[in-house]
């Protein structure tokens, strides 16, 4: 988030393309915290229109009630915020159902943050949901809705849905709803063809993709580069910089493997890192699992994404550690693994490990550093190592939760950039 909101102050147009309301971006600028679930946290950049494209699942409700929580902050969206026609919406019964099966699944629960994604999702694919355009012919809509409604209740044996109740309130925020929605593919495709710059904002993370993530304790949409081009409607001929969000530690929200998690208990390191960096989900408020950095899912993160440069966060957490390890090979049965296994079982075999490296620590603030060279030597060793072992640039370093915390070395740390000097 702090990322998108430092880049974005210099690009036009800003975009979400995939998820819902279940990723939460925070952001402290100005002395004031401001919490992002839906709007792309480019809407502080008062010269930028953001994009909720439509690869994006929207919960109406909390979607308005954001909006309201912005105005009374004193950001100023009006005639800024773009919805697609063609996002799909979010229903009440959808979030009942997500707590349903999530519950149902007992000891073997996913983690969701129970907003409704996953069902909204499922209702999209199996070609019975609404869309955000359908609130323009009320009448259509009210079919389908009750079809959809009654669907959920024969599916889901004790739902019960207030349809009169429900239509009520869409038949009353249908117009304000409207009067934001548009065709946001052909307003990205004549925005970038008018010249102006376009910044997407991603959400989750790769190893939680429905594809490419540790299925089946992932999202239900794709936080990777492919859901630029499926979420927003652009042609990959459109790409340009990449960059990849990394902390500089490791955290997970939810259940599934973790192979290099550390122990969560009073005096411990995951326990330092959790409170030191406040690792509480932005969505949910749970608190996040912590552990050394992993270079294989980064690696595998790398391949998939293409990332042009990174941008490594919160380095600033791990001051005070007397040593840092990263977790740099997964080995199964003595051998060593090329790749992410999509078989879970082999990370929770007996016969699996994590091969690390031990860095000296530092104790220095590094709260007030602009400048690489004035990270402490231990913190620069850190930063160097991992991009050794990634191969990717690392351009932006976070030493500090504020807004302008950020070391920057420059455009020269961008793999495009490089290859103009080739």
């Amino acid at each position: 988030g702090k990322l998108v909101d430092i880049l974005s102050q210099t690009y036009d147009v800003c975009a979400r393309v995939a998820g819902g309301s279940n990723a939460g971006h925070t952001i402290v600028a100005n002395g004031r915290k401001y919490k992002f679930h839906l709007v792309p946290s480019g809407i502080l950049n008062e010269m930028a229109t953001c994009i909720i494209g439509n690869g994006v699942v929207v919960h109406l409700p909390g979607f308005l009630e954001e909006l309201k929580s912005l105005e009374l902050a004193g950001v100023q969206w009006e005639g800024r915020i773009k919805l697609s026609d063609r996002a799909h919406i979010v229903f009440d019964f959808h979030q009942t159902v997500d707590g349903k099966q999530e519950t149902k699944l007992g000891r073997n629960k996913i983690g969701t943050t129970k907003k409704g994604i996953g069902p909204a999702y499922a209702s999209k694919i199996s070609r019975n949901g609404l869309r955000i355009g359908d609130l323009g012919d009320m009448e259509n809509f009210e079919a389908r809705f009750r079809s959809l409604a009654e669907y959920h209740m024969a599916a889901f044996p004790g739902l019960e849905i207030d349809i009169e109740k429900e239509l009520e309130y869409y038949r009353k925020i249908a117009p304000y709803v409207m009067s934001m929605t548009c065709d946001t593919i052909e307003y990205t495709n004549q925005a970038y063809a008018a010249g102006k710059k376009i910044l997407v904002e991603g959400a989750n993370a790769t190893m939680l993709d429905i594809d490419f993530g540790t299925y089946p304790y992932v999202t239900s949409s794709n936080p990777s580069i492919g859901s630029v081009l499926t979420g927003l409607g652009v042609s990959p001929r459109k790409l340009k910089g990449i960059y990849g969000t990394v902390k500089a530690y490791c955290t997970r929200v939810g259940e599934g493997p973790f192979p290099t998690e550390l122990v969560d208990e009073p005096g411990s390191t995951g326990e330092y890192l959790r409170s030191n960096g406040y690792e509480f989900g932005t969505t949910t408020g749970r608190a996040r699992r912590c552990g050394w950095l992993d270079i294989p899912q980064m690696k595998f993160s790398t391949v998939i994404n293409g990332f042009t440069s990174l941008n490594l966060t919160k380095l600033d957490v791990l001051t005070g550690l007397p040593e840092i390890l990263i977790g740099t090979k997964y080995v199964y049965k003595g051998k060593e693994l090329d790749t992410m296994p999509a078989n879970l079982k082999i990370m929770e075999s007996p016969d699996f490990k994590v091969e690390f490296e031990t860095l000296p620590g530092w104790t220095e603030d590094i709260s007030t550093c602009t400048k690489f060279d004035e990270l402490p030597p231990n913190a620069q060793k850190y930063v160097l190592r991992i991009q050794d072992l990634l191969g990717v640039p690392i351009r932006w370093i976070g030493v500090g939760p504020n807004r302008l915390d950020v070391v920057d070395r420059g455009e020269g740390w961008d793999i495009l950039e490089q290859q103009k000097g080739v």
